[in-house]
């Protein structure tokens, strides 16, 4: 299995490897007028590595699962963030380069003067850098997340187009009909993205509907919604993985939100997500009502037993909500009848806010399962764990017969432990290939 991922992996990463190194290939093929000095070529050169890399960035977001497969959601979606600020550096590069060595070219800046091929390219750099100001600073402007989505979506269409039309007028490095073609296939395959998650996929959802069948309040102020399929099938899962829901909304809206299941994936016939009160939209989450339909769009995530079935048994660490997942993977087992060794780290702030504190309790006695709560503030008398997961406390809990490749560990919960953990882990001699982890904040 690590294999065919691994694989898969490379041959992704070469795919966008290529398809942004394409223009600059086709950029140096043919024949070019002369003329040109190499600063002003190179600065091209930049401009449309950059700008291939910004259109990727739809496919990125687009949630192909064949795509994040060998990755994870979470990964990708860290990948398409950082590589936003390559792309940016690039595309910018190409206009200071122009101006440090021949300022005549600052002219191009005044939009009234300037030629149409000017205004296109300038105008697509601010929008530009909107996006990326208003990404990077979303939380501390208090952008609600709908509204940040929206626009997002349409400043970087904006972008994109504003940038093809900028390199049309330009009209000098496609001078070929090898060339045109490049980009007008480049305009239609984003136009196709574009068409796929805005239109289709929506009216896929919008015609499979999932019914609340109830809201059961959990310990930590956390809510469970079962979820039933309303005349389809409903969706055969991973234990771990997640789906985006969207509620009090259609498919079309924008208004989706990611969340872990929690039930087992040997019960297709519904479906749990167990969600704890962080946001405006999390508040409202007990106000479902039985009957009301919502829309699921998934399973997404590679953080999941069933990509591991060599293991010769699992350690899952969670903090808070961050057992989500793993209280999937641990349902899943139990209706397997699954006796693999188990160990569970659970660390929570209280020993009144341990979510499903007494199904935990029950599924020892079903499983071969070892939980150790780390409660930050204990209660009076209690002789459990205390404080944090350290990394004396996993070198106590990591097996004796721990061996590379045999044992596999799950993380999840809120960053500053999951960093901290996978920290601990490597000093103390646990492979990184050897646990994996699941981020909440995939925006």
């Amino acid at each position: 299995m690590k294999i065919k991922l691994i694989l898969q992996g490379a041959f992704w990463v070469m795919i966008y490897i290529f398809i942004t190194l394409l223009p600059l290939i086709l950029l140096l093929t043919g024949d070019n007028p002369p003329g040109r000095e190499f600063w002003r070529e190179f600065s091209v050169a930049l401009g449309f590595v950059g700008l291939a890399m910004m259109a990727l960035q739809f496919v990125l977001t687009a949630r192909f699962r064949r795509l994040k497969a060998p990755y994870g959601s979470d990964i990708i979606y860290h990948f398409h963030r950082q590589i936003s600020l390559i792309a940016f550096a690039l595309i910018l590069s190409h206009p200071i380069i122009l101006f440090l060595f021949n300022a005549e070219y600052l002219k191009l800046l005044n939009l009234i003067t300037a030629p149409w091929r000017a205004r296109a390219g300038v105008s697509a750099l601010v929008l530009l850098m909107f996006v990326i100001g208003l990404s990077l600073w979303r939380k501390q402007l208090k952008i609600d997340y709908t509204a940040w989505r929206i626009g997002h979506g349409v400043l970087a269409t904006l972008v994109v187009s504003l940038a093809l039309i900028h390199v049309m007028l330009v009209n000098y490095y496609v001078n070929t009909p090898l060339k045109r073609l490049l980009w007008v296939g480049y305009g239609l395959f984003w136009i196709s993205l574009l068409l796929w998650v805005r239109v289709i996929k929506p009216f896929i959802l919008l015609r499979k509907p999932y019914e609340v069948v109830q809201v059961n309040p959990e310990r930590g102020n956390t809510w469970t919604v079962v979820l039933k399929p309303k005349n389809h099938r409903g969706m055969r899962f991973m234990p771990g993985q997640f789906t985006w829901l969207t509620a009090w909304a259609s498919p079309f809206s924008d208004a989706e939100h990611p969340f872990s299941i929690s039930s087992s994936a040997e019960k297709s016939d519904q479906l749990s997500l167990t969600i704890k009160e962080f946001g405006d939209f999390t508040r409202r989450i007990k106000d479902l009502k039985p009957g009301q339909e919502v829309y699921l769009d998934g399973p997404f995530g590679s953080f999941s037993i069933d990509r591991h079935p060599h293991a010769k048994g699992f350690i899952f660490i969670a903090g808070g909500v961050g057992i989500t997942p793993i209280m999937s993977m641990l349902r899943t087992l139990a209706d397997r009848n699954d006796q693999r060794p188990l160990i569970l780290l659970y660390a929570n702030k209280t020993w009144d806010g341990v979510t499903f504190r007494e199904e935990l309790d029950a599924l020892q006695q079903k499983l071969n399962l070892k939980v150790i709560h780390v409660i930050e503030s204990p209660p009076d008398g209690w002789k459990g764990e205390r404080g944090y997961v350290t990394q004396e406390l996993l070198a106590r809990t990591l097996p004796a017969d721990y061996q590379r490749n045999r044992w596999e560990i799950f993380i999840c919960g809120p960053d500053a432990m999951m960093n901290s953990v996978e920290n601990s882990l490597s000093k103390i001699g646990v492979w990184i290939g050897d646990f994996h982890s699941e981020r909440f904040y995939l925006v």
